[in-house]
């Protein structure tokens, strides 16, 4: 059965369909309370343990504590006649430090559409409100109690959730062959109180994802109370991630990266990809697989704490993404794009290509600081992964992501697409490698053709400024492929590396595939008008040039202005 409250680690799952409390004594009678304080206890400070049993000795002291509660609802605090109001800094602490151990979770609501719930839930915005508010007032009153007077000034914190979804079964088109999957939950709706601020215990993603010819997610049965599934567009092709409910804040963090797919294409499409996302089957798979026979590709990865860390999830969505794509005959890109609007109305597209911080979301960035006097506007195309395919003879590429997962410490000089109050931060305190999400752009926009002008290696090691272009295009695809760069704390890797293609989500498993796919794009890129060439962004230079990134910018606006 599913419980009211459900606590792992640092997230806090409260199911309003189970009921939840709408003023302060359903609090203080709640099995949800009980299992709180317990949990403050489990970890609660020596010093405060040590005054706890000296003053209610033999007395439980969870049962302790909630009895004083009740008494600070209940009476004046002059007529409170309680063992623990021997020590009234004690007290004021406790009722402090077992808020905070509150609001130290990641907490999220959830409710089940189609269920009669015990609340009569009208709303899932009204009732998450109610909630906020119900636990404040909680807190304010046993606070103002213990202090003995109001308080002169207030801060209207969240206190009772982060996040709120919906989830409800629907009809859809998931293939026999995974017939257990059909019966999950899907997330319907997503509440963000932004800027949302997440605190996962790792900040980075270790080794890759490997192929497998056994199907990782065949046979999988799981629970409908421990998994939910988010439906997401990345690009043209629909994703169904099916996640355990220990890391529902990544699940929930899609939300500001991929489209949420309608009930509509749930119900009349069937998905390109299922992924199964912390599997408890004591293992460290991090595995996928082409399911030729209903042309998908499916993966796994196994229910580990460190793939708390965002980049797990978006990484594996991506590298299904990849293969499938390849096998469709088009291009995998690990870069940016934008098309650039010029002053003078003409329109010129850009990609810049390279693995996991070379600077390609930095020019774009800098691009922008320097260019306002000529350029009129920039629309983001991808900023992460995107794919280039041919279209009469030209190269045209799309999107995937709505979104940028980028370092925080990227977002420091006033930057292009900061919608700051609508993010999603993860550990933004942390000095290696803080991040944010953030939406960038449009679905339509995204998940269109986009014609490329100019597709610019992102070179963060040499010690260069500006631009140069290749004098053959083997020359060009030994860069490309080589996929050198400094590593920059974002990886488990350090130096200078090198990564196929500088892409190693999907291409670098499958360079059999890739290798034809780059040779015929890149020859019709030399026989068509792009241009391909390097930007150096010494992101990875020792004693750079304090401005090298924006020099290099400079010469990259040059190049757009001279088309």
């Amino acid at each position: 059965m599913s419980q009211t409250l459900y606590l792992n680690s640092n997230t806090a799952i409260i199911n309003f369909n189970q009921g939840y409390p709408n003023n302060s004594q359903e609090i203080l009678n709640s099995n949800s309370f009980k299992q709180l304080v317990d949990g403050y206890l489990e970890q609660a400070p020596r010093s405060v343990m040590r005054d706890l049993k000296e003053i209610c000795k033999e007395n439980n002291l969870r049962e302790s504590i909630i009895e004083l509660a009740r008494h600070l609802y209940v009476y004046k605090l002059e007529d409170i006649d309680h063992p623990l109001m021997a020590n009234p800094k004690l007290v004021s602490r406790l009722v402090e430090e077992i808020y905070v151990y509150w609001r130290e979770f990641q907490r999220c609501s959830i409710v089940h559409l189609g269920k009669k719930s015990k609340s009569e839930l009208i709303n899932f915005i009204d009732a998450d409100t109610q909630f906020n508010n119900t636990i404040l007032r909680f807190y304010r009153l046993l606070q103002e109690k213990v202090q003995g007077r109001k308080n002169k000034i207030y801060r209207q914190l969240k206190a009772g959730t982060n996040a709120a979804i919906t989830l409800i079964e629907k009809q859809n088109l998931v293939p026999e062959d995974y017939t257990e999957f059909r019966k999950l939950h899907f997330v319907d709706s997503v509440l963000l109180h932004s800027p949302l601020i997440l605190h996962p215990k790792t900040n980075k993603r270790e080794g890759h994802f490997q192929e497998t010819n056994t199907n990782p997610i065949k046979g999988l049965e799981l629970r409908k109370d421990e998994f939910y599934c988010y439906p997401a567009k990345i690009g043209s092709l629909l994703a169904y991630v099916y996640f355990h409910k220990d890391f529902i804040f990544s699940g929930i963090s899609l939300s500001n990266l991929f489209e949420l797919v309608t009930t509509e294409e749930i119900n009349s499409r069937k998905p390109d990809i299922m992924i199964a996302f912390g599997v408890k089957d004591g293992t460290d798979d991090m595995t996928f697989h082409i399911d030729d026979k209903n042309e998908m590709v499916v993966a796994k990865i196994a229910y580990q704490p460190t793939i708390e860390y965002f980049g797990y999830m978006k990484k594996i969505m991506l590298t299904a993404y990849n293969v499938f794509m390849m096998n469709r005959g088009w291009l995998p890109i690990h870069g940016s794009m934008v098309n650039v609007y010029l002053n003078n109305k003409e329109k010129v597209g850009i990609a810049f290509m390279g693995d996991s911080g070379a600077g390609k979301s930095e020019i774009i960035e800098e691009l922008t600081n320097i260019g306002s006097d000529h350029i009129s506007h920039m629309d983001v195309i991808f900023d992460d992964m995107g794919v280039f395919h041919e279209v009469d003879g030209k190269i045209v590429a799309q999107g995937t992501e709505v979104g940028a997962f980028v370092r925080l410490d990227d977002l420091d000089r006033g930057l292009p697409y900061q919608q700051m109050d609508r993010s999603i931060f993860m550990n933004p305190e942390s000095s290696t490698n803080a991040r944010v999400i953030v939406p960038v752009s449009d679905y339509q926009t995204v998940s269109s053709d986009h014609v490329v002008d100019y597709f610019l290696y992102a070179n963060n090691y040499d010690n260069q400024i500006g631009t140069s272009f290749f004098d053959s295009i083997d020359d060009a695809k030994d860069t490309f492929v080589q996929g050198r760069r400094m590593a920059m704390a974002t990886t488990h890797e350090v130096g200078l590396s090198t990564s196929y293609f500088a892409n190693p989500f999907g291409p670098l498993q499958k360079q059999d595939v890739c290798d034809p796919l780059i040779d015929k794009y890149f020859k019709v890129m030399n026989e068509s008008s792009v241009k391909v060439g390097q930007v150096y962004t010494n992101l990875g230079v020792a004693n750079k040039e304090e401005d090298a990134l924006k020099k290099s910018a400079q010469a990259v606006l040059d190049l757009l202005q001279s088309k």
